[in-house]
Order: C-alpha cells, then structure tokens, then sequence
C-alpha cells in the first residue's frame, strides 16, 4: 500500500527507553575502538540544534543521522522557517562524513585526486579494499595468485598511498569492501561515504553510507563540507515474519518491483514497523545494499538487538555498550513518536514469496510461483548454464549456511548439481568461519567451485569459459547478486542474469530448468522415485563464533601516516597517470555541437565500460576509449556508433577525441535515469576528458549527474521532455543565460534556456533545468571540485 507524507508511532525497540536529547553521558570509546565510534556527543549536540530549530519536530532516523552530521545547523536550516517540509528535498546540506571506504577500481582515480591536494593525512579514518580487480574462474587459491600478479603495479600504488596517508589497506583476499564495512567499521548513528554504489549495505547496522565518486569522497578525505540535497524519506513498513523459503533478498527484490530503478530517487529508504526486529543484521544489510537499484540515496534500519548480537559477535563488544547508552538515554537510533514520510510502502513478511529478478534490468521482478509462466511468455531460456552465490549482497553466515542446508538435502538423496555452481564468501572472516564449520567442504565435494573473497563475476570479472563472449545464443544465469544489466558479468551481452537470493539458487542447481519451482515442485530422481526440498534452515550467526582467518589478510587497526613514503607513478605505465587539472571555465556562454542522441537505458556500464577495462582505472587517458561504448545511436539503432558533420562514421570514443583535436566542445543528449549503476566517476571523467561541457537528458541518476558537476560538466534536463525528439546529431547547442546562472551562483530559478541550431539553419530556443548549488558553481567556475578544493588548501597553507 502507497501513502504520502503519512504520519507513523515509532515502534520500541526491545525495551530501550527515549529520553531527552539534554540527557548525556559519556559516550566515549576505549582507546583501540575511538576510531570505529562516531563522535556521538558531537553528534547529538548537533541534533539538539536542529530540534531547537525546527521547534521539536519529530525526525525520521534518516533525518536524525543526517542533520546530526551538519558542518553548521544554522546556516543549513536559515529557510526552514520551523519546518522540516521546507528542508527535504529543497535545501542543500552541507555535512561532515565519520568516515570513508574505497574500492580498488576507484580508490585509484580517487586518490589521485587527493593527491593534488597536497596534504599529508585524510582528515578523516579511511579504508582501502582490493576487491574488484581479482578475476573469478579456477578456485580462490589459483585466481588470487594470477590476480595479484597482473595487480601488481595497481596493489603496490594503493599500499603505499595507504602507507603515505595513513589509510588502512585491505589487500587482494580479504574481502568485499561492503562485508568488511559491515563486519569492522559500520555501526548505528554512522555516517559513511563510499566510492562504490552498494555502500548502503552499511545501513543494515543501522548507520546512514552513501556511494560517491571519487571526488566527493576528497571532500571528506580533505576535511571539506560535502554537499548533498536533503533527501526526502520513504519508509517501508515491515509487518509479519519470513519464514519457509522467503528471505531478506525478497523484501528489496519485491520493493524493486514496486518502485522501478528510478522510483527511490532523491530518497533515503527507511524501514520500520515490527517485522524489522525479526530480521537478522545481516538481513537487514541485504535489503540496504540493494536499494541502490532503486536509485535511493541509501536505506537505514533502526537500533536492533540483532545489532547489538553482531556487534558482539564481530569483536565490537565496547562499541555495542555505548550504542545502547546512546539510544536509551535519547533514542537518536530510531524515529521519533509521529514522524512524517513522504510516502509510506507496507510489505507483510508473513505473505512474501520469493521473486526473481530480470532479465537485464534488476527491477523486473517475478514472483517464484509466476516465474515458469512469465518465462514461456517473454521466450526466456527454460535451461539454467550456471548458479553463483555470494558476492557483497549475499554472502552472510546464515546466506551460507541455509545454503549449505539445502544441499546436504540433495546429498542425502544422491542428486547431483546439473550445473555449474559458483561460491564467493564476502571477507576472510567469513571464509574462514564456513571452512571451520565444514560448510565450505559440503560445497567441494558437491561440485562448487568457491572463488576468492572478491566482486568476482559479480562485477564483471569472470573469466567464464564454457560460454564464448561473443555467442550470439541467449542463455541464462541465476545469481544473488544485485545487478544484472547487459553483459555486465561475463561480458555477454547474450547472457539472462536472474537476480533472487541464495536459497532459490541453490535450488535451481538441481533442475537447471526455470520452469522448476523449488517450493511446489518435486525433481525424479535416478530411482524413479520423486524428492521435494524442504525450505532450507540457517544460522542467523555462527554458534561457535566467527574466526578471524589468516592474519596476513588484516590490516594494521589504526595506521599513522608515514610522510617518507614515496609514492611512484611511472610515466610509461598503462595502469596508472597522473592527473592534470582541467581549464577553468572560460566565463562565455557554451556552444556545443550534439556528438551522439542515445536511445533507451545508458547506465554507467554503458558510458564506462567494466570487465576487462577495470585494469585502465587509474589511468584516465586509457580507460577513456571506453567512453559510451554500450550506448545505442537513438539514430540508427547501432551501438557504439556516431557520425561526423560530414556523414563520416565512427566508434563514439574515436569521435569525440577527433573533437576534441578539432576544439569543438560536444553535448549528448539521452533519456531517462542516465547514468544508473555503479558509483563509477570514470563515466563524468572521462566525457570531460575527452571534451564534452554539457550533458542534456530526460532524468539522471543521482550519483552520476552529481559526478559530472564534481567533473566541471554542465548536468541539464529537459523542462519539456518532447524537445528531446526536436533534437538531432550535429546540432549546435548553445545556452543562452549561463553566465546569469553563475552570477547568480544557481540560484535563479532552477532553468537555463538554450539555442538549437539545425544544420540547415534554422533555429529554436528551449528551457532547460539545472539543480546547481552555489558550491557546485564554484566546481564549474574552477574546472572540477579537486581544482576548487585544490585552490583552498593553498590558500589556507
């Protein structure tokens, strides 16, 4: 059921008690934990602020998290005039992020950036994670040791920068930035920035952590205000219980469904109600981790006891003491009695059935009991080729272990997988801990092949090998991962990944037909005889506990920066470049001529190619001939295919750097959600690179049309989305009052007309749309965020 700006009673949580926001203790950590904790005080200071402000207005958590982290409540709340109404989705807020985690692929461009910076330590705890580079195929001792080899150059770069600057590095085999996230750093009332889209797994723990681009996650590694537009919230309302075959997968596979990929846009998701405290932690994560296919800002649960459980059980004992004395004594981890959501979505635990997600887009979601019929329907292929389990979305203990539950079944009746099955444990901890408890024997010896703790094929790197990447025959995959654009795992755009959780999977390695309905449906077996799973059974957590696993996997708990420590780009290297800044914006108006129209879905796997081209992450000029590779020529229907004024047919990238040698600046235009996908700033850095200024479409996706600002490009939309077909290749675009807009530092009205000229001559005016703040103003002006944040600090040296 859909509401709006529905009013809701907090729900308590176990038998912790609200109190006064005046009430506090001392919420300070013992020394080893300080800088896993957040400043709590600090934070509930700032809180008591904005409740003075806004006149005791009850929050949402996802409100109380957020404005807890304003550089400056007064200035962020001068146009509340009282009320919250006039903040969400109107004000820009300027904040200040506990902490920072990067992936390898874009720790690379993001430290680079840093590095302009000229400073001799992060300004706040960061971390790095060598997860996506490590290709997936033989088993996990064998591709680590290939992995780690061809990484060499990059892994050796981001040690030393983690050396120099005092970053924990979390080399290749330690995990999945998000588990590791989640086991060691996130913790309730948090604030996170993450340089990858499914950063919000972190708020299944209740902290609010948000995907940026490199850039932005400068901005809190520099100690500089980062900007965000205060979302508005929607709040989901759990009631019931899972139970039988439904998991935490279903409940964000389901809402996927409901909402699309751009119907969580401009949101934080925040789930409550009594079927929250029936989930596990881990559970809770699952769900948060997706919801960035719905294009949401990020998700956030509020304080549990099966946080507190996982925060004992994960080493953080001290921590978990103060988070209850947090929360008892204000009740910051929670909403407040009567809270407001912009729109309100019910889903009962208790009626939820499994859903299968896809083909090519993870919101087309089928429940299990439809999934034959919409199969025979679309023509989808009734034979499965492979099941993979695991990666950041799923591969908690209970993941597993329900898993494994499922297969002891099958092995107790002599049923072999009919398929190939593939495994990826999320960190060390975790690896370790099923080997322990022999879960990761029950897969061996039934034919699983368990990869290494790292993305793997879910983000491209698998090297598969009983499917060529260039067969023209669709096939289909089945998987517990979170995306499943067009040829984004195994680089076949031919391959049908089915997104759904571990459990149904598992199942399916037995059939390999999706026809089969593992709740309903019977398999024959060699005897003749038939065999019905049960629904699997799992461990919320480890009874024995987790083990941590080999030691050379961990990092030093609190680095000190080491200023002696060099660290060395070499000039000739195709990993690695260094960066020069890119020219200030001129102070004319922009004249640009349309390079490409693109047709349909471009995700920023379109615009930036993963698979194979992750190696070329910190090196812009390379990764750049990968630049709109995927996208469709709205034109001609071709992909990867653009024409010169002259008629002259080119590959995209090939296009633009012959513009960009002829000094003719260039626009795209494109449709909706544009830029949806992964947190990948190479798809802002690489169009700036290559000369593009403005980017005009239907609607962004919000990290990327923030990307392109952070980049010194010109994010427009169309007032009117019919002017998009009135538009053609090789037009002239020129804006009309860009310079008003900048002397108005955004604030003008939101709108910036532009001038089309056709190649024959004649000429119209339309009204764009802009969402420029003052501070993104001062990025266009300077050529880039880093070049304005650059500016800055040697002003201030």
């Amino acid at each position: 059921m859909l509401s709006t700006r529905k009013s809701i009673n907090r729900l308590s949580v176990g038998v912790l008690r609200a109190r006064s926001l005046a009430t506090q203790a001392n919420y300070v950590a013992p020394q080893d934990y300080q800088s896993r904790t957040p400043p709590y005080e600090k934070l509930l200071n700032n809180l008591s602020t904005v409740k003075k402000i806004v006149n005791n207005q009850p929050l949402t958590l996802a409100e109380k998290i957020l404005y807890s982290h304003l550089v400056n409540p007064e200035e962020s709340f001068a146009s509340s005039q009282g009320n919250i109404a006039n903040i969400r989705g109107l004000q820009y807020l300027k904040l200040n992020p506990d902490r920072v985690a990067m992936q390898d692929a874009s720790a690379q461009m993001a430290l680079l950036q840093f590095m302009t910076c000229g400073m001799s330590s992060t300004a706040v705890p960061a971390s790095i994670h060598c997860d996506h580079l490590i290709v997936g195929k033989d088993g996990a001792e064998d591709d680590l040791v290939k992995s780690i080899a061809t990484n060499k150059e990059v892994f050796d770069f981001l040690q030393s920068c983690g050396e120099k600057y005092g970053i924990q590095f979390w080399g290749p085999g330690s995990g999945i930035i998000h588990q590791i996230v989640l086991e060691n750093f996130s913790v309730p009332g948090l604030m996170m920035l993450g340089t990858d889209s499914h950063t919000p797994n972190a708020g299944g723990l209740g902290a609010i952590a948000i995907g940026v681009g490199g850039a932005d996650a400068v901005d809190a590694l520099t100690g500089t205000p980062w900007e965000l537009k205060a979302p508005k919230v929607l709040g989901v309302k759990l009631t019931g219980k899972l139970s039988g075959w439904s998991s935490p997968k279903d409940v964000i596979t389901k809402l996927a469904g409901v909402l699309t990929v751009r119907g969580g846009t401009g949101y934080i998701v925040e789930y409550f109600g009594e079927g929250v405290e029936t989930l596990s932690c881990t559970g809770m994560a699952t769900i948060c981790n997706m919801g960035a296919e719905i294009g949401a800002t990020t998700s956030t649960f509020p304080y549990q006891d099966a946080h507190r459980r996982y925060l004992i059980e994960t080493g953080r004992g001290p921590i978990a003491n103060i988070v209850d004395q947090v929360h008892k004594d204000t009740n910051f981890l929670a909403a407040d009695k009567g809270a407001e959501y912009d729109k309100v979505i019910e889903i009962n635990l208790s009626d939820l059935e499994p859903h299968v997600n896809g083909p090519f887009t993870p919101d087309l979601s089928t429940p299990i009991s439809k999934f034959s019929e919409k199969t025979q329907q679309e023509g989808w292929p009734e034979k499965i080729s492979a099941g993979l389990i695991g990666s950041c979305t799923n591969s908690s203990y209970q993941d597993m272990s329900r898993a494994v539950s499922i297969i002891k079944q099958a092995e107790a009746v002599g049923l072999k997988p009919k398929i190939p099955f593939f495994v990826t444990p999320g960190s060390e901890q975790i690896r370790a801990t099923i080997e322990r408890d022999g879960l990761i024997n029950t897969f061996e010896k039934n034919g699983a092949i368990v990869l290494a703790n790292a993305c793997g094929p879910c983000i491209g790197q698998w090297d598969r090998t009983d499917i060529p990447k260039t067969s023209s025959e669709t096939n289909s995959i089945f998987t517990s991962f979170n995306r499943n654009f067009r040829a984004r795992n195994d680089g076949n755009r031919n391959t049908m990944n089915f997104l759904t959780s571990p459990d149904i999977v598992t199942a399916m390695i037995y059939s390999g037909d999706s026809n089969y309905n593992p709740i309903t449906d019977s398999i024959k077996l060699e005897n003749g005889q038939e065999f019905k799973f049960q629904p699997p059974q799992g461990d919320e957590l480890p009874n024995e506990g987790f083990i941590k696993g080999r030691e050379e996997f961990y990092p030093e708990p609190n680095p000190q920066p080491k200023p002696q420590v060099e660290v060395n780009v070499s000039p000739e290297s195709d990993r690695l470049q260094l960066l020069d800044p890119f020219e200030p914006w001129s102070g004319d108006e922009l004249s640009t001529n349309v390079l490409l129209k693109v047709e349909g879905k471009c995700t920023t796997d379109h615009i930036s190619a993963a698979g194979a081209w992750l190696k070329y992450k910190g090196h812009l000029e390379n990764i750049s001939y990968n630049t709109l590779i995927g996208a469709i020529n709205q034109e001609t229907g071709e992909v990867n295919k653009a024409y010169d004024l002259n008629g002259d047919q080119y590959s995209i990238p090939e296009l633009m750097i012959k513009w960009k040698e002829e000094s003719r600046p260039w626009i795209v235009i494109a449709e909706h959600n544009y830029g949806e996908g992964s947190a990948r700033e190479h798809a802002a850095l690489s169009p700036r690179f290559l000369g593009g200024s403005i980017i005009l479409v239907k609607s962004f996706a919000r990290i990327h049309e923030t990307n392109l600002k952070k980049q010194g490009m010109l994010p427009l939309t169309f007032a009117n989305e019919e002017d998009y077909d009135k538009i053609s290749s090789g037009d002239l675009i020129t804006t009309i009052d860009l310079q008003d807009l900048i002397k108005k530092d955004g604030n003008n009205g939101g709108s910036l007309r532009v001038n089309v000229t056709k190649k024959d001559g004649t000429s119209f005016e339309i009204l764009t749309k802009h969402t420029m703040s003052k501070d993104q103003i001062e990025f266009f002006k300077a050529g880039s965020a880093i070049n304005y944040i650059g500016n800055l600090k040697k002003q201030q040296g």
